[in-house]
């Protein structure tokens, strides 16, 4: 496989000064010697060689390059920039050497659990091959679209959207994080590296649920964070209870038979698990009333 190369150009401002020579010569030649057909033909013979000089002036902007091409063939890349002459026979590709951002419109795929989602990337790309850009694909650009497409879907295909059980610990789309992106810049990075494209970032932009599963889905959050609250909130209460109970029984201040504790531990789980303000009842008989 042919590599990039990189080829420095004659400067185009003594091109420039011979085109406009050429140019004066045969315009003079013409207004001068229109009587005779010599100085005609020779005019023309100036005016073709202005025509030609001027085929080889080029200009290379900044973060710009320049693809030549010899009757087919591959003669190397002009990356400095400025105001250049080559010969003109060359074909002069430009290709763009500067930070691209692509900006996905979300698609529907399915996860690893075979939910369906909506998911976007953005894309941080620039060429760094100027010939695998030019040669290897029909269009580059047209390729990196294509490409992060199919490296999205390949993500999602890899990863859960969401874990519902809080003891599970694989990595999801959602809370995988830097982890996430970072396999999204190496699936990117070896598909578009056949192309010369570099990978400069690549980040999830845009995760949802898709709209026929995203009502059922909230539900299920819902549910879970409801049941881990309930959880924490039973495991603070028991907590508070055997604190009650060992601050009665070390300080002796009253002796409670099983029933009473029974009793006392029922009426504490009630208050402190209840999910609304619970209103007492004063008893001013004694216990067993």
């Amino acid at each position: 496989m042919e590599k990039e190369k990189v080829i420095t150009a004659t400067s185009g401002y003594l091109s420039l000064i011979v085109f406009l020579l050429f140019l004066c010569l045969g315009i003079y030649g013409l207004l001068a010697f229109n009587q005779f057909v010599v100085g005609i033909i020779v005019s023309l013979l100036f005016l073709v060689c202005a025509i030609v000089t001027a085929i080889g002036l080029m200009v290379i902007n900044p973060n710009e390059s320049a693809v030549l091409i010899l009757f087919g063939e591959y003669k190397g890349t002009v990356k400095e920039n400025g105001f250049f002459w080559v010969n003109p026979f060359y074909v002069k590709k430009k290709i763009s050497l500067r930070a691209c951002n692509l900006n996905r419109e979300p698609i529907k795929v399915n996860d690893k659990l075979g939910n369906p989602i909506m998911i976007g990337c953005v894309l941080v790309w620039k060429v760094k091959n100027t010939f695998k850009a030019a040669f290897e694909v029909d269009d580059y650009t047209h390729f990196v679209d294509i490409q992060s497409e199919s490296a999205t879907r390949k993500l999602a295909g890899h990863y859960a959207y969401d874990n519902f059980d809080d003891e599970q610990k694989e990595v999801t789309l959602r809370a995988g994080g830097e982890e996430v992106h970072q396999a999204l810049e190496r699936e990117l990075s070896e598909r578009l590296s056949m192309a010369g494209i570099e990978v400069m970032e690549a980040r999830i932009s845009y995760l949802a649920y898709a709209s026929e599963i995203a009502g059922a889905m909230l539900r299920r959050q819902q549910a879970t964070a409801v049941v881990a609250a309930r959880t924490k909130i039973v495991e603070g209460a028991v907590s508070m209870v055997e604190l009650a109970l060992n601050s009665l029984s070390k300080k002796n201040i009253i002796e409670l038979d099983n029933d009473k504790k029974a009793t006392m531990i029922s009426n504490l789980m009630v208050v402190l698990c209840s999910d609304k303000d619970t209103t007492p009842v004063v008893n001013t008989g004694t216990l067993y009333q």
